[in-house]
């Protein structure tokens, strides 16, 4: 494999025809913790059969529990390179979000394709190290630095595929529809060009990648927001989408500030989860990330449509959002995933506990998200995680089960915080422990792509990301 200049880029090796039979002590199935599980996996990459209680001395032995691989619902690559960044205070003494958003268009300026393989390669390393097999990258920058467009309109999407093909990861593209700086059709500022595009032109970015999907590249699309698409264009987006596939994920950005809620009240008399409830009837398909505020009404009819919210919430943090309405969404029913958008962390355990740890600070509570049915906190937010994730993402994976990917954890049965843990004091030690080491070995579609927990391409992707970030940063 090469980059688009002819450099080489070491990938992980192509599939092989081969099944593979994995034993484990212990492991996650949909119904709980079991024991002494044979895990067969066709040459696919696909659970054919999962048995408990079996005794198969010939099958690889899984070095410690095995879990469900965590998807990732909500990525901007780039971003990986300015965590870090824009932890300054600014001289006006009242930064936020939108003062945040300007360093980041600074950043993003100088992007070029390399340098977004180069930074998206490190960053799937790094989420595979931490147990995330899947990530669904929100891609929103399309056109070349100045905001000319590209000769080929997928050459950023496609940089974000060569990343993904070597490294292992399971990737959800998502092109992004940016046509607007603010709600009502208002024109893009200078800073945004390199976002802007129409829905023909992302539909035509999709029709360049299909003939290079396959089990590891899913492909959909998002608008990135309200402000971003007028009414006639997102549908438009998701008329065209179906139409190419009516399975297809569909993202969208929604009530992540109440700047955000406040404008869009004042452009149409509705916040932007009660709109897109009213108007684009999002399902199943659909993911609206953050929904950091919403009203009860909102909150009710979310959790009913099946749509996945997209909860991110060390980037909330970082960012200053606010607080998802974690215990109430759950109780109503509503599905949700994690994903680490900017990148300030990238560790799916960290996420988990800073969802908890926000809901106790808020509560002033703790244990806030166990579930009647799971006393473990841990073991109720990796399962609905994992699950809500794979939803998401549109792939079917999230549960070790019999049809779905076998993407899987097998963390270190040696690490310190594990000993005597069993069962569901297991999650609770790998999300409130707060340690690192504990994810061992990690599987994508069959393949051991993690192993001794580390990636086998660590040391020249590293090597690669620091010349370009030096490059971006001169």
């Amino acid at each position: 494999m090469t980059n688009r200049r002819g450099s080489p880029t070491r990938a992980i090796a192509p599939r092989t025809p081969a099944s593979r039979r994995l034993f484990a002590a212990r492991a996650l199935l949909p119904d709980g913790w079991a024991s002494d599980v044979l895990l067969e996996i066709d040459a696919a990459g696909t659970l054919a059969r999962v048995t408990p209680g079996a005794a198969d001395a010939s099958a690889e032995h899984a070095a410690g529990p095995v879990l469900p691989g965590m998807p990732n619902l909500h990525s901007h690559a780039f971003q990986r390179a300015m965590a870090g960044l824009a932890e300054r205070r600014g001289a006006a003494g009242a930064d936020s979000f939108w003062t945040w958003r300007e360093s980041m268009y600074r950043f993003v300026a100088r992007i070029e394709p390399d340098d977004a393989e180069a930074i998206a390669a490190l960053l799937y390393v790094e989420l595979l190290e931490a147990g995330y097999t899947a990530v669904a990258e929100f891609q929103y920058v399309h056109n070349a630095p100045g905001g000319a467009p590209y000769a080929d309109p997928a050459e950023l999407s496609h940089a974000h595929v060569r990343a993904a093909r070597a490294t292992g990861i399971a990737l959800t593209l998502l092109p992004v529809l940016y046509a607007h700086g603010g709600f009502g059709g208002a024109p893009l500022g200078p800073a945004q060009a390199r976002f802007a595009g129409t829905p023909e032109r992302v539909l035509d970015i999709v029709r360049r990648l299909r003939a290079e999907a396959d089990a590891e590249l899913r492909l959909g699309v998002a608008a990135h927001s309200l402000r971003a698409v007028t009414p006639d264009e997102l549908a438009a987006l998701v008329a065209g989408i179906t139409a190419l596939d009516a399975t297809a994920p569909i993202h969208v950005h929604a009530a992540e500030q109440r700047q955000e809620v406040d404008d869009c009240r004042a452009w149409s008399g509705r916040t932007p989860v009660a709109w897109l409830l009213d108007h684009a009837a999002p399902d199943a398909r659909w993911c609206l990330v953050h929904c950091t505020h919403l009203d009860d009404d909102e909150l009710v009819r979310l959790a009913a449509s099946d749509a996945v919210a997209g909860l991110c919430p060390t980037t909330e943090a970082n960012l200053g959002d606010g607080v998802f309405r974690a215990p109430e969404f759950a109780a109503a029913g509503g599905r949700w995933g994690i994903g680490s958008d900017s990148h300030v962390a990238r560790d799916p355990a960290e996420e988990l506990r800073l969802l908890e740890y926000a809901q106790r600070l808020a509560l002033r509570a703790r244990n806030v998200l166990a579930s009647e049915r799971r006393a473990s906190v841990g073991g109720t937010l990796w399962d609905a995680a994992a699950r809500g994730g794979a939803q998401a993402l549109g792939r079917s994976a999230g549960v070790l089960a019999p049809g779905a990917h076998a993407d899987l954890v097998v963390l270190d049965g040696n690490h310190v915080d594990l000993a005597v843990r069993d069962g569901d004091a297991i999650l609770d030690a790998l999300v409130f422990a707060g340690g690192r080491g504990f994810v061992r070995d990690v599987m994508v579609g069959g393949r051991w792509v993690v192993r001794a927990g580390r990636h086998p391409a660590r040391a020249e992707i590293a090597a690669r990301y620091r010349a370009r970030l030096e490059r971006l940063l001169s």
